[in-house]
């Protein structure tokens, strides 16, 4: 490009217990640029980056900060170095206000007893936010912020240690499409700014979207870099898992049966409103509505997790009660929820024990567990689901996030469901596992399986549904089939170009 980079990575290898996960890895960034790394769950993303932040250190290779070679021994190097990382999981504390966050540890003092000097704090936070036009009072409590501004604090957090190379990892994973446009606007003022950065997403759009290059990597090593605009996303694709992914989605194999399920004039407080709808069995029912529709909030209800105010359920033509999950794991009902670090597994214990949870009184007799029948169930769902863990005991948290959502998966399907709720099934996962994803919910299906797929990304809600129903404010805003199911119909419904069906 002709610039000296601000960042070269050369040669980085690193191994965890004798088992070589970064092999000959690269990178080169320009200041100014917004540079995607791309890859699937375990390319080596993650360690290249934490590398890079002084989180870990090469067993070899070469980093150089503008040409000059440099020695990244810990966190703090780092970040005299001006790196920044800014993680999925946001370090920021809610009750404290955007200044004493920006400068947690840092705070500026004043006086014989070196009282922290809020007046001084506040004036330089206000003056770094408007420098870079970020909207934002420096007083303002953080947790009062919505997600996307809470990363403008942490990315205005970076520029107060002066960060010229600034990463972020999937920066987008928990914003709405307006959140998503807010950050965006602010990446572009930084790249104005002459501010490097690494962006690490799975979202293919975001990546053609506000990327200016693209390095790929697979299986801990570099695989290539291209630019954004030279490059096609079945290129990627293909460079990513090694092989053509012709088709993502797989194709209906079967017919569906009758009624299994229905909701009728379901209404909980005054989120949702009124709900009804079918569902039968052996179908894919797609749910799909903007951030705060409730489309999750029906699926607790349904699940027993939240109580409604009115309402009533039917399974085979049979009106039944639910009152907890209990009640509804009784009648055939199982629910993947969308957060499966925080609700769908208990990511410190192992996979085995994730996945026996649900089935504890078909394998505990007289107090003593049945161990060749756990194993049974143990080898018959890692096979029918390509679990790829070292061992059982492997604590499920260690895995890649498609391998965590399989197991979470596995564990409602030993259950031998009638009804699997899935909320947001491939959230945080990579292509190849998004494609094993979908042909296990395909296979289900064919299998008799009732799937409501309640999901934000609509070319999965458009390529896997049967049917969709939309939702907006609480409401079923449209029940859509066969040719009414396309991206634009779906978005009117959604965004209130039509009136609600009810």
């Amino acid at each position: 490009m002709g610039q000296i980079a601000a960042l070269e990575m050369t040669g980085i290898s690193k191994s965890f217990s004798g088992v070589k996960v970064l092999h000959d890895a690269r990178l080169t960034l320009y200041a100014g640029e917004v540079h995607a790394l791309l890859g699937e769950n375990g390319a080596g993303k993650s360690t290249l980056m934490k590398i890079l932040a002084g989180i870990y250190r090469p067993d070899s290779g070469q980093i150089r900060i503008q040409g000059q070679i440099v020695d990244i021994a810990d966190i703090h190097a780092s970040q005299q170095l001006g790196i920044s990382i800014i993680h999925q999981e946001l370090c920021l504390a809610d009750n404290m206000s955007v200044a004493e966050n920006i400068f947690m540890g840092r705070e500026p003092t004043g006086g014989w007893m070196k009282f922290v000097d809020f007046k001084t704090m506040n004036r330089e936070t206000g003056d770094l936010l408007e420098s870079y036009g970020l909207p934002m009072d420096a007083k303002t409590p953080v947790g009062s912020l919505s997600i996307a501004e809470k990363q403008v604090v942490e990315i205005a957090k970076a520029l107060s240690m002066n960060a010229r190379i600034i990463i972020m990892d999937e920066p987008t994973a928990s914003l709405t499409n307006k959140e998503v446009a807010m950050l965006f606007e602010a990446i572009r003022l930084l790249k104005s700014k002459g501010v490097a950065i690494v962006y690490i997403s799975h979202r293919m759009e975001e990546i053609f979207e506000i990327s200016d290059r693209i390095t790929v990597m697979r299986d801990g090593r570099y695989i290539g870099t291209k630019r954004t605009m030279e490059v096609s996303p079945q290129e990627l694709i293909k460079m990513m898992v090694g092989r053509e992914l012709n088709e993502l989605y797989p194709k209906p194999r079967h017919e569906v049966g009758e009624t299994l399920f229905e909701v009728k004039n379901l209404s909980v407080g005054n989120k949702i409103r009124d709900v009804s709808f079918s569902l039968r069995k052996g179908e894919i029912l797609g749910f799909y509505g903007l951030v705060g529709s409730g489309r999750t909030e029906v699926m607790r209800a349904i699940f027993g997790i939240d109580r409604p105010s009115g309402g009533d359920f039917y399974l085979e033509n049979r009106k039944i009660k639910i009152h907890s999950p209990a009640d509804a794991i009784r009648h055939g009902l199982a629910f993947v929820p969308e957060n499966r670090k925080e609700q769908g597994g208990v990511m410190i214990h192992s996979v085995m024990d994730n996945m026996m949870i649900n089935v504890l009184d078909r394998l505990v007799r007289m107090g003593r567990v049945n161990k060749k029948l756990q194993q049974q169930l143990y080898d018959e769902y890692v096979g029918k689901l390509s679990i790829k863990a070292a061992s059982p005991d492997q604590k499920i948290g260690t895995l890649s996030g498609g391998n965590q959502q399989k197991v979470i998966i596995a564990k409602w399907l030993a259950t031998n469901p009638k009804l699997l709720i899935l909320d947001e099934p491939t959230r945080g996962i990579d292509v190849g596992a998004k494609k094993e994803i979908y042909e296990l919910i395909s296979e289900m299906a064919a299998q008799g399986i009732s799937i409501i797929l309640v999901s934000s990304e609509l070319p999965e809600i458009l390529n896997m549904s049967t049917r969709v129903i939309t939702m907006r404010e609480g409401r079923v805003a449209a029940e859509l089939s066969n040719d009414d199911i396309n991206e634009e119909t779906i978005i009117t419904y959604a965004t209130g170009g039509y009136k609600h069906a009810g």
